[in-house]
C-alpha cells in the first residue's frame, strides 16, 4: 500500500462516480477523502494551486491563452516548481533535489 499512488479529493459527486472509481481501480490508485466540513487530506494539494495560480496563472493573464497555452503555462510551473522552486523546509532545496539527497527516487 505504501507504493501506490494516492489521489486526495474532497468529498464531491464526481469523485464517488462509478466510472471514476473503475478508473482508479483499474490504475491502482488509492482514494483519500477527506472527512465531511474537514479538508486536512488536501492541505497540501489546495496550497500547491494556490501558489501555482499566484505565481504563475494569474501572471500570465490566462484569460488571454488558449487552452493550449494554458496547459503549456501549467506543465511549466510544475516543472519548475519540483526541479528549481526551493523550500526553506526542504533545507533550501527543490523538491527533486531533496529527494535525491534522502536516497528517493526523483
Amino acid at each position: 500500500e505504501l507504493n501506490r499512488c494516492r489521489f486526495n479529493s474532497d468529498r464531491g459527486c464526481h469523485y464517488r462516480w462509478p466510472g471514476w472509481l473503475e478508473l482508479m481501480e483499474r490504475y491502482g490508485l488509492t482514494r483519500s477523502m477527506s472527512a465531511k466540513g474537514c479538508s486536512p487530506d488536501n492541505a497540501a494539494a489546495e496550497g500547491f494551486f494556490g501558489r501555482m495560480k499566484t505565481e504563475s496563472v494569474y501572471p500570465e493573464h490566462w484569460e488571454k491563452r488558449t487552452r493550449d497555452e494554458v496547459l503549456v503555462l501549467i506543465d511549466e510551473y510544475i516543472h519548475w516548481y519540483n526541479h528549481e522552486r526551493i523550500k526553506q523546509s526542504l533545507g533550501w532545496m527543490s523538491p527533486v533535489q531533496y529527494r535525491q539527497s534522502q536516497g528517493m527516487a526523483a
